[in-house]
């Protein structure tokens, strides 16, 4: 797959001999590279701007069990399944944990209740508008489906994608890369041929670990 120059201030590794992560500046263009064969966007924080209140559904969740995670680790750890990161963050303070799913359910229901206040992710929707109808397009994601969906209702988007990949999915999750091939499986497109819009680093490692190229849209998000 070829790819674009880059943009000044979108620096890559130049050394770099397989996909790289083309990092967005603060006035958006992009345009798909010649030879895309699709566009998998991430939810939480690339569609939908959703992070902080995640976070407030997190530490509401978390500090009634005595479980801490500081900010910075909560968006080191986006994109991985909620069960994943009860699973670590209990098990670094040793606290046991009798039912993952009763957790799991008062953590996804506690944001469901902030769902309200989900706004879009303009520059990003906008290549999805863009692109949609013209290149198959998805959505994967580490959230669980109930959720990921709603979210994509709130944004009034769900019915711009051609596949809609979860949590449930897949076995393995972000960073490895099962997420991202599984959504070029269900585009039926060739998975090196694809493009990947992510906020997190464990998301942008897992799309270079499927082959594809990944677009960080960090810059675009504005964050208190």
């Amino acid at each position: 797959m070829s790819v674009r120059p880059r943009e000044p201030g979108n620096p890559v590794d130049a050394t770099a001999t397989g996909p790289y992560t083309f990092r967005m500046n603060t006035a958006p263009h992009w345009t798909a590279p010649a030879g895309t064969t699709g566009l998998i966007f991430d939810c939480d924080g690339t569609l939908a701007d959703t992070m902080p209140i995640h976070y407030r559904a997190w530490t509401a969740m978390l500090g009634r069990h005595g479980i801490p995670f500081p900010e910075p680790r909560f968006y080191a750890m986006g994109g991985m399944p909620t069960a994943s990161i009860i699973r670590i963050l209990a098990g670094e303070v040793g606290v046991e944990v009798a039912d993952m799913d009763a957790l799991v359910h008062e953590k996804e229901q506690s944001f469901l209740t902030f769902l309200d206040a989900v706004t879009a992710i303009e520059p990003v929707l906008a290549i999805a508008a863009a692109y949609r109808g013209k290149l198959p397009v998805a959505v994967a994601s580490g959230g669980y489906r109930d959720t990921i969906t709603r979210t994509l209702d709130r944004i009034n988007v769900r019915d711009w994608f051609d596949a809609i990949v979860t949590a449930e999915d897949t076995t393995r999750h972000k960073p490895d890369p099962d997420v991202f091939l599984e959504a070029a499986r269900r585009l039926n497109v060739t998975a090196t041929g694809c493009v990947v819009f992510e906020d997190t680093d464990i998301g942008l490692e897992a799309a270079r670990r499927a082959g594809m190229f990944g677009v960080d849209v960090r810059p675009w998000v504005q964050r208190g």
